[in-house]
């Protein structure tokens, strides 16, 4: 755990962003008067239809059968599901308990789970039998006490009766453990706390257009923002819960019509793959009022689509460590929301260091990595977390994300903006996102190489007209991209933002290729 200033702790406590709630209080107050609001699984393996009071009586149930098994507060449970409803089961039930929960997207493999549950050593692990590459696999567990397989014997783990009231945890304790991919070679996990989770939960839902329109969930609910967006927020603000398992555009795209759901936002990836679809029609715009923008770079290109479509697109700033950075509202300015992104929110500060990273600290910033190294690394005596990402403050005291640190290109000694090049490539036409990452140069050290994904039935540029379209574009040729690649898919984070040190490591191996092709005689 990090070192949190005593006078910061105390003004937060003062300012009334930490306070006594634990989350299952939190969870099980919310529910009290929710209880007959729809909770809806779209999927088509794994469907669920009920309301929030029959989802609510199965987490207490399980958090019965757990107990009488031994589990209690303090005691790490591991979940790795679908956007599914023992998802959220599973997460109510934790909370109920003064339980840590970890979840887990499901998507990660052998691998990734390993780390996982050595780093965590849990005392129960809720996961599926099989949903896409998630396959249950009993060696894997072979050390972890209490196991539940949706598909196999989850419903064993269920009380016959439900228990009643929540157990009450530590507020300053853990309460969430979230694994995020980063710069280093395994996942991270980051620590919340009751304390910093709840102010989280209120910090967002306090910037949610309240336009009583049920939106529905895309984002990996084992995913930290997927999982506060749709199993906290909802039940603080009244709404119900849509979840899909698969983000198939096409399905959501018929969703939004019969269904009357709006798509409300995340990473731009979720956005544009229902703009770009071909079933996509002007009526669900309709469905479509605003976008909320965050867990990736937002292209300015995008945003003024967007706006031209009629869409309020505002952009926020965060991370699984300091989820709620900066924001903008829909009431703001339109720059302000399109080309910033936003201002440091209540509670939060923000520095510029001198060589251009981004410190923040704030109520909602964790405390600290499972990993002490990366908790020493990251955060200074005086509870500042160092992002790793670089940005500029305008005048008004409004942020813009530059670059990571770890996304600049060298070339022969000059910087070079990733995302300054990227703007770029989005006017090719046919482009639908675009990657600017380094390539190694014998003699430069790297240069600019840039990744394309295509519109359907849009054709791949040649690397002469990509020079052709960068000539009018009035910036220096130095950082026009050399190389020219193609990916049908991006790989992407659980939020939906771009591996970009995935890319830029198949941008080398394929570079390698080419330079040993050339050598064979």
């Amino acid at each position: 755990m990090r070192s949190i200033p005593s006078e910061l702790a105390q003004r937060y406590k003062d300012d009334g962003w930490w306070t006594d709630e634990t989350v299952g209080e939190l969870i099980g107050r919310g529910l009290t008067d929710r209880g007959s609001l729809e909770f809806e699984v779209h999927s088509a393996t794994h469907p669920y239809v009920g309301t929030f009071a029959d989802v609510e009586k199965i987490a207490r149930r399980l958090a019965a059968g757990l107990a009488d098994r031994g589990v209690g507060e303090g005691d790490v449970i591991v979940s790795q599901l679908p956007n599914w409803m023992e998802a959220a089961a599973t997460f109510w039930a934790t909370s109920f308990l003064g339980a840590v929960i970890v979840p887990v997207v499901h998507f990660y493999g052998p691998k990734e789970m390993a780390h996982i549950i050595a780093t965590t050593k849990p005392k129960v692990v809720i996961t599926a039998d099989g949903f896409g590459k998630l396959t249950y696999d009993p060696e894997l567990y072979r050390d972890v006490p209490i196991v539940g397989v949706v598909g196999r014997n989850f419903d064993e783990l269920l009380a016959a009766e439900p228990m009643t009231g929540i157990i009450k945890a530590d507020p300053a304790a853990p309460a969430l453990i979230a694994f995020t991919s980063g710069t280093t070679s395994k996942a991270k996990g980051v620590i919340h706390s009751h304390q910093t989770l709840v102010c989280e939960t209120r910090q967002l839902a306090m910037r949610w257009p309240h336009d009583g329109q049920p939106q529905i969930t895309g984002a990996p609910t084992g995913h930290f923002i997927g999982m506060v967006s749709a199993f906290l927020i909802p039940i603080l603000e009244g709404y119900p819960v849509h979840l899909i398992d698969v983000w198939d555009p096409a399905v959501v795209l018929r969703l939004m019509i019969e269904r009357k759901l709006k798509v409300g936002g995340g990473a731009p990836y979720f956005v544009t793959s229902v703009l770009d679809h071909p079933d996509f029609t002007p009526a669900h715009l309709e469905f479509m009022p605003y976008a909320g923008l965050g867990g990736a770079s937002v292209p300015l290109s995008f945003t003024r689509r967007l706006t031209e479509l009629g869409v309020t697109a505002y952009r926020s700033y965060g991370s699984t460590e300091h989820p709620s950075i900066t924001g903008s509202k829909p009431a703001d300015s339109v720059i302000k929301r399109t080309q910033t992104d936003g201002s440091a929110l209540e509670g939060v500060e923000l520095r510029i260091a001198p060589d251009g990273e981004i410190l923040s600290r704030g109520p909602d910033l964790c405390i600290g990595y499972t990993d002490d190294t990366l908790t020493a690394n990251a955060f200074d005596s005086e509870g500042w977390y160092h992002t790793g990402d670089i940005g500029v403050l305008d005048e008004t005291g409004s942020l813009t994300i530059t670059d990571r640190k770890n996304d600049v290109i060298i070339r022969g000694g000059e910087n070079i903006s990733a995302q300054e090049v990227e703007e770029e490539l989005l006017g090719l036409p046919g482009v639908a996102e675009a990657v600017a990452v380094s390539a190694p140069d014998a003699r430069l050290g790297e240069h600019t190489a840039a990744v394309l994904r295509l519109k359907p039935g849009a054709v791949m540029p040649t690397i002469d007209e990509l020079r052709a379209h960068f000539s009018t574009s009035g910036l220096a040729k130095q950082k026009w991209p050399e190389e020219l690649h193609q990916l049908d898919e991006f790989p992407r984070t659980p939020s939906g933002k771009v591996q970009k040190a995935v890319i830029r490591k198949l941008v080398a191996e394929r570079s390698d290729q080419t330079r040993s092709t050339a050598a064979t005689p």
